[in-house]
């Protein structure tokens, strides 16, 4: 089945299933804060294809093991979901993974509707002063994100990053 698509908790604040590709759907929504810095505006296309790499460069073991989970690229959280949150503009999401981590499905969770990975693309892009920033933006994003649907705690996941992304640290 073909892992991407153009229709359709816990939170990265700072601010894809299968062996191969990964559904992507977008979506505009409104009434949400946005950071303060101005970045450069990426198209929605040419972030999808932004997405679709990050993913593609997740390593191989992970994207085996993730099933059933949805990518949705969204323009910004709504004024309602940062209250959910309990946050107040000018904070915002760069993502959010909504679902049943794996650890804590039970022999009976079945073929549920899938998780979603939700990525906002404006708080993303008024983060970054380049495309590669939004391009460093969106795979650290993933990365926090799908460690939440592996079941992995905050401190787990800035591990990973750290380890992965940043480089070992300096003294």
């Amino acid at each position: 089945t073909p892992l991407y698509s153009s229709a359709a908790s816990d939170v990265d604040k700072r601010q894809v299933p299968g062996a191969g590709r990964l559904p992507i759907s977008s979506r505009g929504c409104r009434g949400a804060a946005r950071s303060r810095r101005k970045a450069p505006a990426v198209t929605r296309a040419r972030f999808e294809e932004l997405v679709i790499e990050a993913t593609d460069r997740l390593p191989y073991a992970f994207r085996a093991e993730i099933k059933n989970v949805a990518v949705v690229v969204e323009d910004e959280p709504t004024l309602e979901l940062l209250e959910l949150m309990g946050l107040e503009p000018p904070d915002t999401l760069l993502g959010l993974y909504e679902g049943v981590p794996l650890p804590e499905r039970g022999w009976a969770h079945g073929t549920p509707l899938p998780d979603r990975v939700t990525l906002f693309q404006l708080p993303m892009e008024a983060d970054s002063e380049s495309e590669d920033d939004v391009a460093v933006a969106i795979g650290e994003t993933l990365i926090h994100e799908f460690g939440h649907y592996f079941g992995l705690s905050e401190d787990e996941i800035e591990n990973i990053e750290e380890r992965y992304w940043r480089g070992p640290r300096d003294g």
